[in-house]
């Protein structure tokens, strides 16, 4: 055999190992291999096991349930703030008077109960006040004077608080006369007013 043979896979194998391309190929593919290895083993592509089936099952099961729970809890507060928007509509018609008729309607209930009690009109002035974050809803503030008794006074106030409009007694001052039986009476009263679309027109 002559001296300068060289076996062919020595010679390729010295290639191969000299070369940095070939070298850096075979480890990028080892490094891929493993890769996929792990990504095969972490998300199980091809499906699991029935231990693994049955699990997911339970899960998905338990995650309807809170769900549906949910939405039932949903359904009733959307019912809850349907009664109340409801009631309130029927609260604000019932209860507060259209602007068109606030002083006419205001003033002849307060001039009705204070026949019924027993006093006497005296003057009255009111003025509307807008209230902030609301667009409909004005506050009227009514000053009133009457005159009479203390049986009639608290007859009146009983009536006030029996009457069918939302009236709020702010303030009162009672002063008594030179005669000592008969009483100034100076009212401060609130009122809500309510401001329908024709109105703003």
């Amino acid at each position: 055999m002559p001296r300068s043979f060289k076996p062919q896979l020595d010679v390729n194998l010295g290639v191969w190992i000299k070369d940095p391309r070939v070298f850096m190929r075979a480890i990028v593919g080892v490094l891929l291999a493993a890769n996929i290895a792990a990504a095969v083993i972490a998300f199980k592509p091809f499906g699991g096991s029935a231990d693994d089936l049955q699990r997911e099952r339970a899960d998905a099961g338990r995650r309807l349930a809170q769900l549906q729970t949910r939405l039932a809890e949903t359904r009733q507060l959307v019912d809850k703030v349907e009664l109340a928007r409801r009631d309130g509509d029927e609260f604000l018609a019932k209860y507060f008077t259209d602007r068109r008729t606030t002083y006419s309607t205001i003033i002849e209930e307060l001039d009705r109960t204070a026949q019924a009690a027993g006093l006497k009109l005296r003057n009255y002035n009111g003025e509307l006040n807008e209230i902030e974050g609301s667009d409909t809803l004005q506050m009227m503030s009514l000053n009133t004077a009457y005159e009479g008794d203390y049986a009639s006074l608290e007859k009146f106030i009983n009536l006030l608080d029996k009457s069918p409009r939302f009236l709020i007694v702010d303030s009162m001052q009672a002063a008594p006369q030179q005669n000592g039986q008969t009483l100034t009476i100076t009212l401060r009263l609130l009122a809500f007013v309510k401001e329908t679309p024709e109105t703003a027109s």
